[in-house]
């Protein structure tokens, strides 16, 4: 399979990847310029799909100009905007334009994004749109008409470890990786203890798991993580590292560094959403001694 990412995955390694998002428009200097920046320290580059519902240009579209660039993209597909014809018509696309990673998630509701009043979709949910996607390469299509010509793809999914019921969340993992997902990419993780249970019990299954790192910016941006976002939750001991840090900046980097160094062993890997931190992003992976990328492969 095409796909350096799946390479290094069975290979083995210890894998970056982290997050880009399409314009609204078509201005694609600053995301270029990022990826450019980070090409040599992150193994693939996830291309949103109208993140937080907010219309922005195709993920499939900014996926196949970094190919141009000789740079790794994950298309990300939601099931909210497209019913199952369009989303088995697009992942064919993606494939003739070279894309092979994918992963698949529900996607925000239309009412929390610029365009409330759109109609939700959500034809096929997650495991369902991976088990299409799956008989896609397999040579045919969700109602099991044959294909002239099949599609290569790497597929993958997301998780989230810190939800209060963590088997229940291993339960919709295991359908997602029964309907064929390879790997895994979580919510942000704060607290590596209560990740090593779910991650044992993830990687026992044969899930390649690529934890979640988000950078805390501030103590608002903490406070807000742990009021707002399940699944996440901010210990007290970095929620007081931050409030009382003389460098906010410095801490934060320390604190993402530390957090990885953590997960090392216990993951196949890290996905590190940036939010708008990617100048910050060589310096975390330093810190957590992580050499990856086109620069861990020398």
């Amino acid at each position: 399979m095409s796909s350096a990412l799946a390479d290094a995955l069975k290979a083995g390694r210890f894998v970056v990847t982290s997050e880009l998002t399409p314009p609204k428009g078509t201005d694609l200097g600053p995301l270029f310029a990022k990826a450019d920046m980070l090409a040599e320290r992150v193994d693939a580059f996830n291309l949103t799909d109208s993140h937080s519902a907010r219309m922005s240009m195709s993920p499939m579209a900014v996926s196949h100009l970094l190919l141009d660039r000789g740079i790794e993209p994950i298309m990300q597909m939601t099931s909210r905007d497209r019913n199952r014809i369009a989303q088995q018509s697009d992942l064919l696309a993606a494939s003739a334009l070279g894309i092979h990673n994918v992963v698949f998630m529900g996607g925000d509701p239309p009412t929390n994004g610029d365009h409330p009043e759109a109609k939700p979709v959500f034809d096929l949910l997650s495991a369902d749109l991976i088990n299409a996607a799956k008989g896609l390469t397999e040579g045919h299509d969700f109602s099991g008409n044959a294909l002239k010509g099949t599609p290569e793809l790497y597929l993958g999914a997301v998780a989230n470890p810190g939800v209060e019921d963590q088997d229940a969340e291993l339960e919709r993992l295991k359908a997602k990786l029964d309907a064929g997902a390879w790997f895994f990419q979580t919510q942000a993780v704060y607290e590596p203890e209560n990740f090593a249970r779910f991650a044992e019990k993830a990687r026992e299954m044969g899930a390649k798991l690529l934890a979640g790192i988000i950078p805390l910016k501030s103590a608002k941006m903490a406070q807000f993580l742990n009021d707002k976002v399940p699944g996440i939750t901010v210990p007290q001991e970095l929620m007081d590292r931050i409030a009382n840090a003389d460098d906010v900046t410095e801490e934060a980097i320390s604190i993402a560094a530390d957090t990885i160094k953590q997960l090392e062993g216990l993951a196949d890997g890290v996905h590190i959403m940036a939010i708008g931190w990617e100048d910050h992003v060589p310096a975390i992976l330093e810190a957590a001694g992580v050499q990856t990328g086109r620069a861990g492969n020398g």
